[in-house]
């Protein structure tokens, strides 16, 4: 019921903000680079230093750091729906990150199976 809600709500933030998304696409620009560099800055962090620092396996560390950078969307969807509105800047803001959020995740997995051999403990 919840994932049926969530890509409801997707559905009409984007039919609200299509002629936005349309005309002004370097709005777009603007705020999807600053959350790349965001979630890439804090995975690296995550999963090549504090993960190293605290000594974690491959099993611990990969989570960890995907979890850190993950900016949990589906809770500022809601958030700047409930407080802004559907038609709002940051309405607009949480779909172009999830937009954003799960091709950079899957990038991040694919380093994390990729760099498996960095780490102590058995591989995947």
């Amino acid at each position: 019921m919840s994932i049926a809600a969530l890509l409801g709500t997707l559905v009409l933030l984007f039919s609200f903000k299509d002629d936005v998304i349309v005309a002004n696409p370097l709005t777009i620009l603007w705020i999807a680079v600053p959350l790349f560099i965001q979630t890439t800055f804090i995975f690296t962090l995550g999963y090549f230093l504090l993960a190293r620092v605290f000594k974690l396996e491959y099993r611990d560390a990969a989570p960890s750091a995907m979890i850190g950078a993950s900016n949990h969307f589906e809770v500022a969807i809601a958030t700047a729906t409930i407080l802004f509105g559907l038609t709002s800047g940051a309405a607009l803001a949480t779909v172009v990150g999830v937009l954003i959020e799960v091709p950079v995740m899957l990038m991040l997995v694919k380093i994390c199976l990729r760099t498996q051999g960095l780490f102590g403990g058995e591989p995947s």
